[in-house]
């Protein structure tokens, strides 16, 4: 069993419930560089759930599907019958006819970035002068990006496994893959060659932008709910936030002392959770660049230097739950933690060794996790009841700037809980 670092006290903190995992085959003289999964992804709808499990394979299955498996191999357990794992080449329920079909894709060389997209048909393409288009995205397409390390990006159909489209720019590997959720199909790369770029899959994938300003690798990027502000970070302290109507930067939150390495804005865009190998996650206010919150992985806080260098407890992935209230960390001291952002302390954790990712399914009731070997690792997310204070909170910061709030003719003590401040 593995042993809880200093900063854990085990008897204080719950066990996060293990739900099931997927492993990728291993093949004799099988090499351990390559199999990392460095990317996992759920579909908007639900419908699939995506990873990279090495050695330039993807693969997409129903999630619904997944979710029945584990739960038949939970009976199997409990009547004391030995345990299966899902594994590449079957599945343990029939195909029915209409249900989403598993596939298997050889991109065709190492897989960093995975993103999902789907479209709205009222959302036109930005570039307005060109009235045909090869490809015609309907509402009910699902499509699969994928980032590979030739920093080629390949646009594939979730639902038959076809490729659609091959996008050519970038000069280094694509890190990190992610479409604006508000169905335009604009999708953002991030690249070891310093720059993220824009692209519209509804104008055949053409490139709109290249937004400048990191000065050393980019690895992660995410939208706002909104689709207006983009977050994007790397080897750098720096936290950069874009407007993306006007392709400028917005402005720089300094406050990490390493590599900043994952982002995640909450479901009402009130909120940026920042991963970094200083041992913190930070969560931001992005309207005004401030700190709300710190999460700490190392008690006591390690000063900045011993955090600016080498240590074991760099933050590799953060993610925010679509509930508004949870957020999940991976770290190198072996440990996922599922913090609640009213406390400083992890409510959950789970031991994962190597783990390199993870990423909340689309109803935030199951965290999935990738780890160096390949495999994906599932765990349920500590849910709570929300108050009718938070939902409401919620509703309005989804149409609220934080300058809105302390507009709004209410005692200040609503509106510091409004704005997050009472964190």
């Amino acid at each position: 069993m593995a042993s809880f670092p200093d900063s854990i006290n085990e008897n204080e903190i719950g066990k996060a419930k293990f739900i099931g995992e997927l492993l990728a085959p291993v093949a004799p003289f099988d090499q351990k560089s390559g199999r990392e999964t460095w990317t996992v992804a759920f579909a908007p709808d639900g419908s699939y759930f995506a990873w990279s499990q090495g050695h330039r394979i993807v693969r997409l299955v129903p999630w619904s599907k997944c979710i029945k498996n584990f739960s038949m191999r939970k009976e199997e357990r409990i009547n004391g019958a030995g345990p299966r794992r899902l594994s590449r080449q079957g599945s343990d329920v029939a195909l029915v006819p209409g249900e989403p079909r598993e596939h298997t894709i050889d991109c065709g060389d190492i897989v960093w970035g995975l993103a999902f997209g789907s479209s709205v048909p009222e959302k036109q393409s930005r570039c307005v002068n060109i009235e045909w288009h090869r490809f015609k995205f309907g509402q009910d397409q699902l499509l699969l990006a994928t980032g590979l390390n030739n920093g080629r990006i390949k646009i594939w159909d979730a639902y038959t496994g076809k490729l659609l489209l091959n996008l050519m720019d970038h000069t280094d590997i694509v890190r990190d893959l992610t479409f604006a959720p508000d169905g335009s199909l604009v999708l953002v790369s991030a690249s070891r060659d310093k720059t993220l770029r824009v692209w519209d899959l509804k104008d055949d994938g053409n490139m709109v932008k290249v937004l400048r300003g990191h000065q050393n690798w980019v690895y992660c990027s995410a939208f706002s709910p909104d689709s207006s502000v983009l977050c994007s970070v790397g080897a750098g302290k720096s936290v950069f936030l874009w407007n993306m109507d006007k392709y400028t930067m917005i402005r720089k939150l300094e406050g990490h002392h390493n590599d900043v390495v994952s982002c995640e804005f909450s479901p009402d865009g009130a909120l940026l959770a920042t991963a970094s190998y200083d041992t913190r996650v930070i969560v931001w206010d992005p309207h005004m660049g401030t700190v709300l919150l710190e999460l700490g992985h190392l008690f006591p806080p390690p000063s900045p230097i011993f955090a600016g260098g080498a240590n074991d407890r760099w933050v590799r992935s953060v993610a925010f739950c679509h509930d508004g209230q949870h957020i999940a960390s991976i770290t190198d001291d072996r440990l996922v933690r599922f913090w609640s952002i009213d406390e400083k302390s992890p409510q959950a954790v789970a031991s994962l060794t190597n783990g390199l990712c993870c990423a909340f399914s689309t109803d935030g009731s199951v965290l999935a996790a990738g780890s160096r070997d390949g495999s994906v690792h599932f765990w349920s997310c500590p849910r709570s009841i929300s108050s009718l204070q938070h939902l409401c909170r919620m509703a309005l910061r989804r149409v609220l700037t934080t300058q809105q709030v302390y507009t709004l003719t209410i005692p200040q003590c609503m509106q510091d809980y409004l704005a997050y401040r009472s964190l």
